[in-house]
């Protein structure tokens, strides 16, 4: 007998399919899958910017190194420091930087001395230039000072001996010169993690390469060479790879060996042409999950002999989505990195509509704006569709919609997620 109507299977379109991971569950599931890199490299200063330190900084002097002064003025004994009226100082000499007056100095002298100069021995307060009266070989200080002004104590900003920066902190501007400033020409950092990536399918075509009929131009690649650069990481771009199981499998044992991770797009969903998930269940160890968010809700993560692997969506925003949410702090962590700061979210009052079922989680594309100081609004790009890449171009945010969320009327408040110069 013919049936009426036909049996279906759970789709990417349908809102309350159950047996989906949560964003937490994967984000957490991954980050716990991964280890940190421990082959490290030593670096002159300067070429460690941005890198991930290997090792423990103690601070070998202390900075500064002696006490000196904050001010162009005149150093003295906070003992002759007159409680009224005025005081008269004789002027033995000059205490410039880096040229420190070594001389004597006793009870009623004033040493000039000069921004960062050293402090004379048995001095400890700077009555600034301005304040005091000069002639010839004497100054002239009122009342009114206070012990201890005006100078920086050695070892005011590190103390010989001081935990200054520890393992695994990703080395900033700020950090190069505290490092400097230590005397520390090079230091040891983690060896940069190798990532390799190509995409897949029949239909793709490199740039510059004219388009057939159902053809397009490989974006993804594009998008993920970028989102790898900001991470420093070393970039194995292996291109687009047809959809025959022959090259898939040589893709990823090339892969495998030459690389830390192994990052695909496309071919990782149930349609009989993707031989990537097919290939993968022969070669590795995977999990192939399908997560409650859109855009990305399919997800490859496992294993491919050495190399931690990465299975993403085909479509441009989902690769984008999933990199940025999954990816990312994986790397970060395999890098060495373990002071990264998660990634800060805001609340802001939309100035748009929001259109969304409840069900998943939606990263809806959006722009971030600060109509006063304190005070954030953030409206849609428009189309929000995981194939409309041009909405991840104009957007400078993630809108973020829990599952239960409904739409969402001008003047709502929800919680966005900015790029930070990170996509």
């Amino acid at each position: 007998m013919q049936k009426n109507e036909i049996e279906t299977q759970p789709g990417c379109e349908d809102e309350l399919n159950t047996g989906l991971l949560t964003v937490a569950e994967a984000q957490a599931r991954i980050v716990d899958g991964v280890v940190a890199l421990s082959a490290s490299q030593t670096l002159p200063l300067r070429e460690a910017l941005g890198r991930v330190l290997a090792e423990n900084i103690v601070a070998p002097i202390n900075v500064p190194a002696h006490t000196i002064s904050a001010m162009d003025g005149y150093a003295i004994r906070a003992a002759d420091l007159p409680v009224d009226g005025v005081r008269e100082f004789l002027v033995p000499g000059t205490s410039w930087a880096g040229r420190p007056y070594l001389g004597p100095s006793g009870p009623g002298e004033a040493v000039q001395i000069m921004t960062g100069g050293m402090m004379p021995n048995g001095m400890d307060t700077v009555i600034m230039q301005e304040q005091v009266e000069r002639d010839d070989d004497r100054v002239r200080i009122g009342s009114g000072h206070k012990a201890g002004q005006n100078i920086r104590a050695a070892g005011e900003d590190i103390k010989k001996g001081q935990a200054v920066l520890a393992s695994g902190k990703r080395l900033t501007a700020a950090d190069s010169g505290v490092l400097a400033s230590l005397g520390l020409a090079e230091v040891s950092v983690y060896r940069r993690l190798k990532v390799a990536f190509f995409s897949t399918g029949d239909e793709l075509r490199a740039v510059g390469e004219p388009l057939g009929p159902g053809e397009i131009h490989d974006s993804n690649r594009y998008t993920l060479y970028g989102m790898l650069k900001k991470l420093d990481v070393e970039i194995i771009d292996m291109g687009v790879v047809k959809d025959q199981r022959e090259l898939i499998e040589q893709a990823l044992k090339k892969a495998a060996g030459c690389a830390d991770v192994i990052i695909t797009s496309g071919g990782v969903s149930v349609g009989e042409a993707n031989f990537v998930k097919k290939t993968l269940e022969k070669l590795g160890s995977m999990s192939f999950w399908k997560i409650a968010m859109k855009p990305g809700r399919t997800l490859t993560f496992g294993q491919l002999d050495d190399a931690v692997f990465f299975g993403l969506p085909g479509n441009p925003v989902s690769v984008m989505v999933t990199f940025f949410q999954f990816v990312r702090p994986a790397l970060l962590k395999m890098s060495g990195e373990t002071d990264a700061a998660s990634v800060y979210s805001v609340r802001a009052f939309t100035t748009t509509e929001l259109r969304k079922h409840p069900g998943r989680f939606e990263f809806q594309r959006g722009v971030l704006e600060q109509s006063v100081p304190g005070e954030f609004t953030v409206r849609s790009v428009g189309a929000q569709g995981s194939g409309i890449l041009r909405s991840m171009s104009e957007a400078n945010c993630f809108i973020m919609l829990e599952p239960d969320q409904a739409n969402v009327e001008i003047g709502q408040e929800v919680l966005v997620q900015p790029f930070q110069n990170l996509i």
